[in-house]
């Protein structure tokens, strides 16, 4: 089963536009990227202000955040992100991982949590596995 990794994006970015794993430039994200990128393993970035992005989506660089966003933002947010999640992820996930601050994690829980089962990994990281069998 493949095990799709979500980051969150961060606020240190390149200057102009490129594609949205090369655009955030914090150490965490280079760290993080780096980790995910060894897994071989599917990846997406998710941002405040265009959601749910593959690596390769070049996009430009912008100042949003939810952390600073209201929970009347954030919710239809969230259900932007789950709606392209159900059309984006490919098939067969069996593992989510979500490394994310809690504002970004928040109104995503319930969705991952009823896709998927919730699972600890040792490190801390929130995985979820789905617990019904996918079509392929």
């Amino acid at each position: 089963m493949t095990c799709i990794f979500l980051l969150s994006c961060v606020g240190q970015k390149q200057p102009k536009a490129a594609p949205a794993a090369d655009l955030y430039t914090s150490a965490w994200f280079l760290k993080a990227r780096r980790r995910v990128k060894e897994t071989g393993e599917p990846w997406f970035i998710l941002s405040a202000e265009h959601g749910l992005l593959p690596p390769a989506q070049v996009s430009a660089p912008c100042n949003r955040t939810l952390n600073t966003m209201q929970t009347a933002e954030r919710r239809p947010w969230a259900r932007r992100v789950q709606a392209r999640m159900e059309a984006t992820l490919p098939a067969g996930a069996g593992e989510i991982v979500v490394l994310a601050g809690a504002r970004y994690r928040e109104n995503l829980m319930p969705y991952l949590r009823q896709a998927f089962s919730e699972g600890d990994s040792a490190d801390g990281r929130h995985a979820y596995r789905r617990t019904i069998a996918l079509a392929g």
